[in-house]
């Protein structure tokens, strides 16, 4: 059983998209979802700077075009090749949304745009940030994070949980640090998911009304609580809320486990996702899809693991 996964912001890497550019037909498909998207994509993938990229409005369209882009490399239009399951941590959610059939390309890059966008302008309007804690009880971990008046953002899994809110008490974790944990701040603007985000979520919400979506076409996995979501309102609703919700990551890497998946390959910018399934499900394949070069042997990856085929 096959999971293709798309990773979430703070993934990216300066240059990342050039060799991608190369390969026939991508740039041309790459430009279509940045017109959507209202953004240069193609400079922020090959020549902006890493600091340029951390930006919340780019990195987040430049993330969620990726996966469409190299998503369709793997299984074109048309084909009948599919994943078994689909999943993306945090915006890579709305990539993983796009596979699955229920948004199209300029619904995703618009939606995302104004995610990004918003959400930036909502970690404008205070000093927040993000700080993932590394090691100890997960439990007590997360007690600690709330006991300094911060939120557990991204449950992880693989004993990291990311703790965001005010900068002053994000410092007072770090000086005191859960039994067991270090505390590494994150390069990123603000304390996304949780309620600093109300803002954002309130303009996704009314752009989220106009839509006309379809129900997904193969499992998705929700960032709410891991489980699968059968119906494409409910896609677009959960999409809305992860904005100022903590993603579970640790119940989607549980709920594939539960599925019974053998293979997980992660979309560009690949690495954070397989190296979290590596620490956490043991026994399942992975791949991390991190150049043009790597198709041939993700090809073969899909083939192994793909339960559709074998059916």
């Amino acid at each position: 059983m096959l999971a293709i996964v798309c990773p979430g912001q703070g993934a990216q890497k300066s240059g990342f998209l050039s060799a991608w550019l190369e390969l026939p037909g991508f740039r041309e498909r790459f430009e279509r979802l940045a017109a959507h998207s209202g953004a240069d994509l193609i400079a922020h993938g090959t020549v902006s700077d890493d600091e340029t990229i951390k930006d919340t409005a780019v990195a987040q369209p430049l993330l969620v075009a990726a996966a469409i882009a190299t998503f369709a490399e793997l299984f074109p239009a048309g084909g009948a090749a599919r994943p078994d399951v689909l999943a993306g941590h945090s915006v890579g959610e709305i990539g993983a949304a796009q596979a699955a059939g229920v948004l199209d390309e300029e619904q995703a890059m618009r939606f995302v745009a104004l995610r990004g966008s918003g959400m930036a302008r909502a970690a404008a309007a205070e000093p927040t940030g993000m700080s993932a804690v590394v090691g100890g009880d997960p439990a007590q971990v997360r007690g600690v994070i709330e006991a300094h008046g911060l939120s557990p953002a991204n449950v992880n899994g693989a004993a990291q949980t990311v703790a965001a809110g005010a900068l002053d008490r994000l410092a007072a974790l770090a000086e005191n640090p859960p039994e067991r944990a270090r505390v590494i701040p994150l390069p990123v603007a603000g304390a996304f998911h949780t309620a600093y985000m109300a803002p954002a979520q309130d303009e996704l919400a009314a752009y989220a009304r106009q839509l006309q979506v379809s129900d997904p076409a193969v499992t998705l996995l929700s960032n709410a609580d891991g489980k699968p979501v059968r119906s494409g309102a409910d896609v677009l609703s959960s999409l809305v809320s992860q904005v100022t919700r903590p993603v579970r990551w640790d119940l989607c890497q549980a709920e594939l486990a539960s599925l019974g998946v053998t293979g997980l390959l992660e979309l560009p910018p690949a690495g954070t996702l397989v190296g979290l399934a590596k620490r956490e499900l043991k026994g399942v394949e992975t791949f991390a899809l991190r150049s043009p070069d790597d198709l041939d042997a993700a090809t073969e990856f899909i083939a192994t693991h793909r339960k559709q085929a074998a059916a």
